[in-house]
């Protein structure tokens, strides 16, 4: 357990609920929090690309210009690194600063199964600009044991450091997430690479599926405080610090953090879990109908149930 790394992404995912539009406040706060609980990243958000994205529609948190996370951060002369968010389709390469001369540590890549070769481009490119990268493989649960296979050995050949396990649906099981774990590490491993997780909560076992794989070599532990985010929400921080009962994590910060913001948060916001994602996560499919269902507060669970089983 020595290797563990606790990775925060309240602003990145907790910004699907809001558009990313967080108060400066707010990501200052989380930012205090993670740095005094030893948090060893945070993801501060997206750098998607404004001439992809409406500014209008979404908060600078969806964008992350250099000049709006150096406002609220600073130089971060601290040993927390800062992370942003890649998805694939909404980001323009030649718009991502040298590393030396960003605040950003790390650039993660979000691509799904047909999106790989612009993937692995992006990851090249960052790296070559002097940053960590990952790659988030998602909807990983309807993708075929060949093509997983294939993704996994063309990650193997990148310079990518850390390949993620990533539960788009919230629908593993542990004995699926150590499967996985198992699957994923073997690759890396022997190419020199690191294996993360970012688990969700549509059937309440985030927490339990991110212990389950940081027993089976998987390093990278993401989080969210509270477990802010889309829906179901993710793998609470407090749960996984108390867990993980090492003196370099303190618990205390994030508790007064959501004494201070989560609490008031709650009433504006909504997340956590729900039956419609539970059903959507048991059968393993796109939370988009339960986002619409929650969003509508239609609680006809049974045709919501019906409606899916009949279009399986």
């Amino acid at each position: 357990m020595k290797n563990i790394k606790v990775f925060d992404c309240t602003i990145r995912d907790g910004g699907l609920v809001n558009n990313f539009y967080f108060t400066d406040e707010f990501v200052k706060g989380v930012y205090d929090t993670c740095v005094q609980a030893g948090i060893d990243y945070m993801e501060i958000g997206k750098n998607n690309s404004p001439t992809l994205m409406s500014e209008e529609e979404f908060g600078a948190w969806n964008f992350c210009k250099e000049e709006d996370i150096r406002r609220v951060i600073g130089e971060n002369n601290t040993n927390l690194k800062i992370a942003v968010m890649s998805d694939i389709g909404r980001v323009v390469a030649n718009e991502l600063l040298p590393c030396e001369q960003s605040v950003v540590d790390m650039v993660r890549v979000a691509t799904y199964i047909h999106q790989l070769d612009e993937a692995i481009q992006i990851v090249e490119d960052a790296h070559l600009k002097g940053y960590e990268t990952t790659i988030n493989l998602m909807a990983v649960a309807k993708v075929s044991q060949d093509e997983l296979k294939e993704a996994l050995e063309r990650f193997s050949k990148t310079n990518v450091d850390v390949i993620y396990i990533a539960d788009t649906f919230g629908s593993y099981y542990p004995q699926e997430i150590k499967a996985l774990a198992q699957q994923y590490t073997k690759v890396a491993f022997n190419s020199g690479k690191k294996v993360g997780i970012h688990a969700h909560n549509n059937i309440q076992l985030a927490f339990a599926n991110t212990i389950e794989s940081s027993l089976h070599g998987v390093e990278f532990l993401d989080v969210t405080i509270a477990g802010l985010g889309r829906g179901a929400g993710n793998c609470a921080m407090e749960l996984l610090i108390g867990y993980l009962n090492d003196k370099k994590y303190k618990l205390e910060p994030v508790i007064k953090f959501i004494e201070d913001h989560i609490v008031e948060l709650e009433k504006e916001l909504d997340w956590g879990y729900s039956i419609p994602y539970m059903i959507t996560g048991q059968l393993t499919e796109h939370p988009r109908s339960a986002m619409k269902a929650r969003d509508e507060n239609d609680t006809k669970y049974t045709q919501f149930h019906q409606n899916l089983l009949n279009n399986l």
